[in-house]
């Protein structure tokens, strides 16, 4: 089994000579603004995934995409000779789509943003439909028991029950 540090490493170095290829190597016009953002490599080392973004719309995308599947074999053959493993891992680029996502999750929090002060300015003109305090407090309870019946006969109630009876049961 391969030392996932080593393969960590290996993807490393995968991402920075495809990024170097990139920029230096390939003079293919189709080839977009674009960013080598990670490489991911199988533990086996055959198999490695490159990501990328590139700035543009959809149609620079599908030309940078054609770009690297056209420069594929001279990026495998450029990291096999630079890594020195037996065999060259094949490549397949991605589009990374990160920057889409994080404008999908924006525009959510914003939409719940604009909830929440929706809310708030309906809470702000609220009444209660109730009592304003529609909870029974402790202090509200004592002070009923002790109007209700006399503070001296609750008292004796419980003093006369044995220790070790329940409060409230039936004594049989």
């Amino acid at each position: 089994m391969t030392d996932p540090a080593k393969v960590r490493r290996h993807a490393e170095r995968i991402r920075e000579l495809v990024a170097s290829v990139v920029r230096s190597q390939i003079k293919d016009p189709r080839l977009g603004m674009i960013t080598i953002t990670d490489a991911r490599i199988t533990a086996d080392l055959r198999d490695a995934t490159v990501f990328y973004t590139v700035l543009g719309d959809a149609a620079a995308q599908a030309s940078t995409a054609a770009a690297l599947e056209s420069a594929k074999g001279m990026l495998r053959s450029t990291v096999g000779k630079a890594l020195g493993l037996r065999h060259s891992p094949t490549l397949t680029f991605v589009l990374d789509d990160v920057q889409d996502q994080v404008k999908h999750i924006d525009d959510l929090l914003a939409a719940a943003r604009n909830a929440d002060a929706e809310v708030q300015r309906l809470a702000a003109n609220a009444q209660y439909a109730g009592e304003a305090q529609p909870y029974r407090l402790d202090d509200e309870d004592t002070e009923a028991e002790d109007a209700g019946t006399g503070a001296d006969e609750s008292h004796g109630a419980d003093e006369s029950r044995g220790a070790d009876e329940p409060h409230g049961g039936d004594r049989r």
